[in-house]
């Protein structure tokens, strides 16, 4: 039902391409050997993650965090928890891919709109 508000599958590294990335949503990764790239997003058995974000660096600063955790810095905990079982970076991005589901708005409105946006 909701599957159409997200992106097509994209390549980890190719994550800021996407359209929207500068607002809030929800993120789904998969971990893979089949290229996912620009296949329709669907709920595959090889989801690793969901996650959301409502914060005013949007999907791009979410993703950005969830990154360096798993490059192996700190500021992400469901990335900290991949990180143990993938510890290598360039492998796991070889195999990481990411779809986006953005929420346009004005994350610094106080607008009743914006605000149910943001829920």
């Amino acid at each position: 039902m909701y599957e159409n508000r997200f992106t097509n599958w994209m390549r980890w590294v190719d994550r800021e391409q996407s359209e929207g990335i500068q607002y809030p949503g929800i993120y789904i990764c998969a971990i893979t050997d089949e290229d996912l790239s620009s296949k329709d997003f669907s709920w595959i058995t090889n989801i690793v993650y969901v996650g959301m974000t409502n914060s005013v660096k949007g999907l791009k600063g979410r993703l950005k965090q969830f990154d360096n955790t798993i490059k192996g810095k700190s500021g992400h905990g469901g990335a900290d928890r991949m990180r143990y079982k993938y510890q290598n970076y360039n492998e796991l991005v070889n195999k990481l891919y990411v779809a986006v589901a953005p929420f346009t708005c004005n994350v610094k409105s106080n607008s009743p709109e914006d605000l149910r946006t943001m829920g």
